[in-house]
């Protein structure tokens, strides 16, 4: 089937018929662009096997050409060894430029026919020699496995039309035929090459598509814990807004004959706490629960570091040895940094027992004039850990809460064979400077 003409309107000096077709492929089969026969991916250490066993064939076509002639017809001289030469040196050429190698190949097949024709004796082939064939034969395996198929199948055709050529106008008296072998080793050589031309390339998209899933996964992850935090944030906010509407409004109660100008204020404040509520759960109101039209979705609030021993316990109870240790004053935090700090104890937590079960983990928190440090360290576990059935993402859920208040998070393995995650959370986040996070990623 031939492709469609970039124009609409057939041009009328060209008959119809697919020529334009024919002409692409001839532009590509002169086409003697550099393409290097490409590494093997996998065992590394076998990746230039294909190289070096091309080379030891090229040196073997040589050896056989060399062999052939001077054996079987009785051909010597330096013609020989120039002949030789580049029957070698068409498959080295091919494995960087295949399609000027073929071509080199099939002029030295031409070549050495030309040169034997006087030889040929009772029963001998022509014209390629018993050899010749299984020598030429790479040639046409380096171009199937860089070149598209078309380009594959007039390669082939091409090589099968040369010997029925010859073998049909000039072929010496009392001379034996291989056109059938031949036919039948070119096209095998062909159909292989473009197998494992068509398994690359399937191999190829196939880790392409992994890549991108497992970047699609993890930007599904972030937003997911995006949305998670979106969820916990607005009860904290839409908490605080509604007291401070209502202190709006009960607050001129408090005082004894309150000017008009404080009532203005004061009504002012409840208005604007009014607004920013209902824009607030506006735009966060979906994303109070996962079905957002479901009006009896239980509500909780939100935990902090005052729950952390409860937290700890569970751990324990779970079979972890877990030593929680506090310096500096405890005193309390503002929400977001309270919520925060809670949530990546708690996802370090849960690493320590998905990834080093039996292991000791020290949870330390210390309170600083103006950070949060916090740091969650285990030893190496005592036994396997099952497989998880997490996607693989929570240190990156830890990195946005830590990053959404300014604050910064590592994480990363111990020279002992345990693993630490630290964070470190400002105390008053007002002015986020963005954070940054850096980890060394174990997958949760």
């Amino acid at each position: 089937m031939s492709e469609p003409s970039e124009s609409p309107v057939p041009d009328a000096r060209e008959p119809r018929g697919g020529r334009p077709d024919l002409r692409g492929l001839a532009r590509e089969m002169v086409t003697l662009e550099w393409d290097p026969l490409p590494r093997l991916s996998r065992p590394r250490w076998l990746a230039w096997l294909p190289h070096v066993a091309l080379g030891y064939a090229a040196v073997a076509s040589c050896a056989l050409t060399v062999s052939q002639l001077e054996d079987h017809y009785k051909v010597t001289g330096g013609l020989v060894v120039a002949m030789a030469l580049l029957t070698g040196g068409s498959i080295v050429l091919g494995m960087f430029r295949p399609l000027a190698g073929w071509w080199l190949g099939l002029v030295t097949a031409a070549m050495v026919a030309w040169t034997i024709y006087g030889n040929v004796g009772q029963g001998q082939s022509w014209p390629w020699t018993p050899a010749g064939a299984f020598t030429f034969a790479p040639l046409i395996l380096l171009v199937a496995l860089r070149k598209p198929p078309r380009v594959t199948i007039g390669v082939v055709g091409l090589s099968i039309l040369y010997s029925g050529l010859a073998e049909t106008a000039f072929r010496p008296p009392h001379s034996a035929t291989l056109l059938p072998g031949i036919a039948l080793l070119f096209g095998f050589v062909g159909v292989l090459g473009y197998a494992l031309r068509a398994t690359r390339l399937a191999r190829g998209k196939l880790v392409e598509q992994e890549f991108r899933t497992e970047e699609e996964r993890a930007r599904r992850t972030l937003l997911e814990e995006r949305s998670r935090i979106a969820r916990e944030l607005h009860d904290v906010v839409a908490h605080h807004m509604s007291v401070i509407s209502i202190q709006a409004q009960v607050a001129p109660h408090l005082v004894e004959n309150p000017s008009e100008e404080l009532k203005e204020n004061l009504a002012g404040i409840r208005e604007n706490a009014l607004e920013a509520l209902t824009e607030l759960r506006r735009v966060l109101g979906v994303l109070r629960s996962e079905q957002a039209d479901d009006p009896l979705a239980p509500q909780h609030p939100q935990p902090t570091l005052a729950e952390l021993d409860g937290l700890v316990d569970n751990v324990r109870g779970a079979g972890l040895q877990v030593t929680t240790e506090i310096a500096g004053i405890r005193r309390p935090l503002t929400p977001g940094v309270e919520l925060t700090a809670y949530r990546i104890v708690q996802e370090a937590l849960s690493n320590c027992l998905r990834h080093a079960p039996g292991s000791r983990v020290e949870v330390g928190i210390a309170y600083g004039p103006r950070d949060l440090h916090l740091c969650v360290a285990n030893t190496a576990p005592t036994r396997p850990a099952p497989p998880s059935p997490g996607a693989g993402h929570g240190l990156l859920g830890m990195r946005e809460r830590a990053g959404m208040l300014g604050g910064e998070l590592a994480a990363g393995p111990l020279p002992s064979g345990g693993y630490e995650v630290t964070a470190v959370l400002p105390m008053d986040p007002q002015d986020m400077p963005g954070g940054s996070a850096s980890e060394t990623t174990r997958d949760s």
